[in-house]
Formats: C-alpha cells, sequence, structure tokens
C-alpha cells in the first residue's frame, strides 16, 4: 500500500514545487489548477507519512525486543507495538479508502432541483420542507447558495426550485440526495387526522466549467418573460425572466430569481452546462450499469431513497437501511450523521467490488 502511494506522493513533492515557480504563479489559471491538484492529494500524504513513521517505529521496537532482557522495557515494547497495530490497521484503511478512485465531480459546486411528485399540494409542501433542509445544511456546512427558480404554490408550497450550492467538497455530499424522497405524515391541508404518503423529487447535478460542455447557438431557444413569485413591484412588469431550451435533448431551464435579465441568462447557462454534462455522462455510463448499482453514489433519480416518517420521528434510508430518529434537526439541517453513512457504505462498495476484481 506504500508503494502503490508513493507515485502520487512524488506527484505532491512535484506540485509543492511548481506551484512556487514564478512561470506558474503568472499563469493564474495553471497556478490555481496544480494548487486544487495538490490540496486532493494533501490528506492522502499525510496518512502515507503517518503510516510510514508507524510501520518504522513497530520494527524498531521488534529489533529492541530481539536483544532486550529487562522485563520491564520488553512489557513496555509490548504494549507499545500493540498501540502502535492499531494506529496501522487504522491508518492502512484510511489509505485504501483515499486511494480509490475519485469521483472526478467531487470536488465541485451543485445544483440541486427539487420537485413536488406524488401527493398534490401535500407533495408541494414536502418540496418546500427539502429545499429548506438544503438551505440550512448548506449554511451548517457553511457553504453559500442561491435560488436560481422558484415556483411556489399559493399555500407556500414548492412545485419546483432550482438551487445553487457552492462551497468545499459540495458534490461529494450532496450527490446522494438524487431520487425520490417519501413522506409520511397528517398533511396540514387534512383534517381528519389521517397520515397521507406523498413524495417529492431531487436531483443533484454538478456545476460544471466552460471547458466541459459546449453549447452551439443553433441549438438553442432563449425565451424571455415576466417574473413570478415575490419581488415586489418588479415582479410582472420587466422580462426579466429567461428560459432556455437545448433542441437536440429537449432539455428546458428557467432562471428568475436575478432581477437582472442578463444575469438570469448567465445563471440558466450555467445550469443547462450542467444538464448537459449530467446527461451525456449519463449516456457514456450506462454501459458500465450493473457495476453502478453496487454503489451507494450513483442511485437514479426516480429510485424510493429515503423515507420520512412523522408520526415515528424517523427517517429512514433504503439504499444503506439505516434509520434515524431524530428527524427534527434532521429537516433543519443536521444531516452529517446520515452522509457519513452514505460515504461510509460507498466506499465499502467500492473495496468490495474491487476486492472481486483483483
Amino acid at each position: 500500500m506504500l508503494q502503490k502511494s508513493l507515485k502520487l506522493k512524488e506527484r505532491y513533492d512535484e506540485l509543492t514545487e511548481l506551484i512556487m515557480k514564478p512561470e506558474i504563479i503568472a499563469d493564474n489559471k495553471e497556478w490555481k489548477k496544480l494548487v486544487k491538484e495538490r490540496s486532493g492529494l494533501e490528506e492522502l500524504v499525510e496518512v502515507r507519512n503517518a503510516l510510514e513513521k508507524v510501520v518504522a517505529d513497530f520494527e524498531a521496537n521488534e529489533q529492541s525486543l530481539k536483544t532486550e532482557t529487562d522485563s520491564e522495557m520488553i512489557a513496555l515494547y509490548k504494549e507499545e507495538n500493540h498501540e502502535l497495530k492499531k494506529q496501522k490497521d487504522e491508518l492502512e484503511n484510511k489509505l485504501q479508502i483515499l486511494l480509490l478512485p475519485k469521483d472526478e465531480d467531487d470536488d465541485k459546486d451543485c445544483i440541486v432541483e427539487i420537485r413536488g411528485a406524488a401527493g398534490g399540494e401535500e407533495s408541494a409542501l414536502f418540496a418546500g420542507v427539502l429545499m429548506n433542509m438544503y438551505i440550512r445544511y448548506a449554511e451548517r456546512q457553511h457553504w453559500k447558495y442561491e435560488v436560481n427558480d422558484l415556483s411556489e404554490t399559493e399555500i407556500g408550497g414548492v412545485k419546483e426550485c432550482s438551487l445553487t450550492i457552492r462551497g468545499k467538497d459540495v458534490f461529494s455530499k450532496m450527490k446522494y440526495e438524487s431520487g425520490v424522497h417519501r413522506v409520511q405524515r397528517v398533511p396540514e391541508t387534512e383534517s381528519q387526522g389521517r397520515v397521507h404518503t406523498s413524495t417529492a423529487t431531487v436531483a443533484v447535478l454538478p456545476e460544471v466549467e466552460d471547458v466541459d460542455v459546449e453549447i452551439l447557438d443553433k441549438d438553442i431557444k432563449v425565451d424571455t418573460y415576466r417574473s413570478s413569485g415575490a419581488g415586489g413591484q418588479h415582479v410582472n412588469k420587466t422580462e426579466s425572466a429567461i428560459r432556455i431550451t437545448h433542441f437536440p435533448t429537449g432539455i428546458v431551464v428557467t432562471c428568475q430569481d436575478e432581477r437582472s435579465q442578463i444575469k438570469n441568462r448567465e445563471r440558466a447557462m450555467s445550469i443547462l452546462k450542467s444538464k448537459l454534462y449530467s446527461f451525456y455522462k449519463e449516456q457514456a455510463d450506462s454501459k458500465y450499469a450493473a457495476n453502478r448499482k453496487s454503489q451507494v453514489g450513483t442511485g437514479d433519480r426516480s429510485e424510493r431513497i429515503r423515507t420520512y416518517n412523522y408520526p415515528q420521528g424517523r427517517i429512514t434510508d433504503h439504499r444503506i437501511n439505516y434509520s434515524i430518529f431524530n428527524i427534527e434537526p434532521f429537516l433543519d439541517g443536521d444531516m452529517g450523521e446520515l452522509v457519513s453513512a452514505l460515504q461510509t457504505a460507498d466506499q465499502q462498495a467500492m473495496l468490495e467490488a474491487m476486492g472481486k476484481n483483483e
């Protein structure tokens, strides 16, 4: 394992030298690219160095035990090696996970789309709960977010909405949210006190850079229209909202949150690029569908992934059969425990898959 990570450590050392060169610093784009690559290797190198030290200390103690005659020192060396063995196992496991193939999108920002599905007005109300949950989660993670588009119902539900979330490793955590979310609760619109089941869908897309997707002018149609929703006198007075239709795929994107038509167009184009990136990537990945099914993070958006049971205060993620009994804090953005469990299950599935292929 140390040998396997040696090339990555050498690359890290090479990058450390490169980013200090004046000609690299002068090229801001290249410098940022190399700094980002180095940052991605930093934890792996730290773990590798720690593992090297633990292995060296363990071997030094083993050598000392061969010549040591003092019983107290022998006991001390053995006790220390017992602890070093535990540290070695933990560091090896951590290094093994860090050596797993990276999802190239993990360090990207993301676009989150939420829609009410089955259940009428109640599904729209639940979609609003999910939107607020992700906003609170973003705030807890110190990420930045903005609302791209929001279509509300008369009683405060959300027909559909689009958020952009930006920060460190956003997609690596948010990607597990794609799929169908089911809620079981007594609806605000229900007077009989009966528990109803409804659903909302969530799609999480990596936000892509300009270099990732090319959009030709002949392939799109751009329409402007008047914004709707909150906004005071500005609403319905100017055609600042944007709708872009991509003819080859039929994908339609709307953005009306910004007051400027130019800004709405920029945001809509960014979202369209992310949708096209995901569209073409899914097509390319379809041939590997059998392998991808074993991974938690690649669930289709049509798959029911989670149930929120209000009467029992329980949230169950069906992909890993994991339940949490703290529904109120969870809906307030305290999602860390479940996200960690999903990441761990994903990593274990990848390790098992690699073990079978070796």
